[in-house]
């Protein structure tokens, strides 16, 4: 939806050399208005900066249905085609107002020349209250000579490392350039307190804070940077994006436009991750499916039923895709920080990788060599021998049909924790842990029982007691999660 355009100087009419000039607009939006309204903007000439702000009404509702809720954005004169090269910046609901000039801009904003032409703000009324929404925008432009321009600092693409080894990392975190209240330099902090080797940079809809990671990385830190990319239809996070590299989101699943932009993430080497698919936001339960995903999140933030919802349905996802030959779909986790009380790194993913380097974080993620856990004082080792093989997480072991599997897994730090063992036959067995919360679970299958092992580590009840994965009842069966591994594939090889 295009509205009438603002228009600040006649094209036979100079623009002035100094000064602001402002002009408003208001509007009515009714249900059922379209995901964007594009509210055009006639630059001219000689601008230095463009500034917007904007609010709306938020009449009061009955309970249960949602009231007014409206995003905002720019486009500059380049235009607003999907994943064209005008996008110059997006807050979502978490900004009232915007500032661009080409040395600076508001978090969430790209820096550059302000141009000449038509540029878009653009309103996303994502809720809209029965009584409809009235708006009111404000634009205002700042002429003069543009100033110097903003230099990026991006990060490096390796840090130090230590060779091929397990590196944790949380991959979906937020600042203050989306929605997040914590500035760039507290995230960082935050994810070298957790004990995290590399973390991703995931603001929504935007790739502003890339330029401002570089200062912040180091020897032992590795920053990756990437996207929220919060569609309509659920949210998935383009990991390991090239800097400056942005996605777009403007779409529905019935626009049929996300394998488009799933390949351009492919193509520029990045990962494809749904994020939080079971969440009950609104937009945010995925509906896109799950083909050109290269893993998916099942766990998000602090252990609740939408993340045993998703471990559940990944599981079975896991088993038809043994059961058919298909590639598996990892399992990530991670915390979707915002702010405090949010913990940073809680959970986070442990990689097996070559090297501390972007494109071995990522290659070990996209291969599963990775389990998930709630804190780094986490430890987990598993494995599967038989026939004088063995596999890891994520790897394959091939035996004779009935040749014994012995499993193996050792853990620590998680006190009176629950083991479980999981094959494409469901939970086949459970073991609990000390009060010291380490210690090792044997447990032998066999290639013609089980396709898959894969195991959990739980916290206790909140009575104190394991729990019980093969029973039915009012209850849940399972305290919180504290580890869970990718699988390991068992293939009889005919021998």
């Amino acid at each position: 939806m295009t509205l009438a355009p603002i228009s600040f100087a006649a094209a036979d009419t100079p623009a002035p050399v100094s000064g602001t000039d402002s002009r408003t607009i208001t509007g009515h939006l009714d249900t059922g208005a379209a995901d964007f309204v594009y509210l055009p903007v006639e630059v001219p000439d000689g601008v230095r900066q463009l500034a917007v702000s904007y609010s709306y009404d938020k009449p009061a509702v009955p309970a249960g249905v949602p009231g007014n809720s409206c995003d905002v954005g720019v486009f500059d004169q380049r235009g607003t085609e999907l994943g064209g090269e005008g996008f110059r910046g997006w807050s979502g609901g978490f900004r009232t107002s915007f500032a661009i000039s080409n040395g600076e801009a508001t978090p969430g904003y790209l820096p550059g020349p302000v141009e000449a032409g038509t540029w878009h703000v653009v309103l996303g009324p994502y809720q809209v209250a029965p009584q409809g929404l009235d708006y009111q925008v404000q634009v205002t432009l700042t002429y003069g000579e543009p100033g110097a321009a903003f230099t990026p600092n991006y990060p490096p693409d390796r840090a130090k490392g230590r060779g091929r080894a397990w590196y944790r990392g949380d991959c979906h975190l937020h600042t203050v350039y989306s929605d997040g209240h914590r500035l760039p330099t507290e995230v960082a902090a935050g994810a070298r307190a957790a004990g995290l080797d590399f973390m991703v940079s995931t603001d929504h809809n935007t790739s502003a804070s890339h330029g401002i990671w570089g200062p912040l990385a180091g020897p032992d830190l590795l920053i990756i940077t990437g996207e929220e990319v919060t569609t309509r239809n659920g949210h998935w996070l383009a990991l390991g994006l090239p800097p400056g590299r942005w996605i777009d989101w403007r779409y529905r699943a019935r626009d049929n436009a996300y394998p488009r932009f799933a390949r351009e993430v492919h193509r520029v080497g990045g990962l494809v991750v749904p994020a939080h698919p079971y969440c009950p936001y609104i937009a945010c339960q995925w509906k896109f499916g799950y083909q050109g995903a290269d893993a998916v999140e099942v766990w998000n933030g602090p252990w609740t039923y939408d993340d045993e919802s998703a471990v559940d349905s990944w599981d079975s996802q896991l088993a038809e895709a043994v059961r058919t030959g298909r590639p598996w779909l990892p399992a990530m986790g991670n915390s979707d920080a915002h702010s405090v009380p949010q913990v940073i790194g809680s959970p986070h993913n442990v990689v097996l990788a070559d090297d501390l380097s972007r494109d071995q974080i990522l290659a070990g993620l996209r291969a599963g060599r990775s389990w998930l856990a709630e804190s780094a004082a986490v430890q987990l080792d598993f494995t599967a021998t038989g026939h004088g093989r063995q596999a890891g997480i994520g790897e394959r072991l091939t035996v004779p049909l009935d040749a014994p599997v012995d499993v193996k897994v050792t853990v620590a730090g998680v006190p009176n924790g629950t083991v479980r063992l999981v094959t494409d036959e469901g939970q086949l067995h459970q073991e609990s842990l000390p009060a010291s919360g380490a210690g090792t679970v044997l447990w032998r299958t066999t290639a013609s029982l089980a396709g898959y092992v894969r195991a959990e580590v739980r916290h206790p009840l909140a009575d104190g007691t394991p729990g019980q994965g093969n029973t039915m009842g009012a209850a849940l069966p399972w305290g919180p999660m504290a580890a869970l591994t990718n699988p390991i594939l068992l293939s009889a090889d005919g021998s």
